[in-house]
């Protein structure tokens, strides 16, 4: 088994953790680690396709590399916007979770005499 496998199979199993932590965590921060944990995984997987063709003879692409530093840099932007976002929804909540139904129970209960 040859490196570029073994990260294959790495990256492979951050997109499946990072797929079963976006699907099955309820809290947004989780779903946020979760992501970018997929994303990782993803941009891992293109880099060792990448340098499987560079291996393969072919000549070498930069464009791959490119793509995955320029995801990289949207990963991170797109993840400091929504902690800032949950951080926000914090500071107006006063909690950090998403439920519908335990915001028209806390008004409900404060509306009643």
């Amino acid at each position: 088994m040859g490196v570029a496998t073994v990260f294959g199979l790495c990256g492979a199993a951050a997109v499946g953790l990072g797929l079963y932590g976006v699907i099955v965590n309820p809290q947004p921060l989780r779903k946020i680690l979760a992501f970018n944990l997929l994303g990782s995984g993803v941009f891992l997987i293109f880099g060792v396709v990448a340098r499987r063709g560079a291996a393969a003879g072919f000549g070498g692409d930069p464009v791959p590399q490119a793509l995955v530093i320029t995801g990289v840099v949207v990963a991170f932007s797109a993840s400091a916007l929504a902690v800032a976002l949950l951080l926000r929804l914090f500071q107006e909540t006063g909690r950090a979770t998403l439920h519908a139904d335990a915001a028209t129970s806390a008004g409900a209960n404060e509306a009643d005499p």
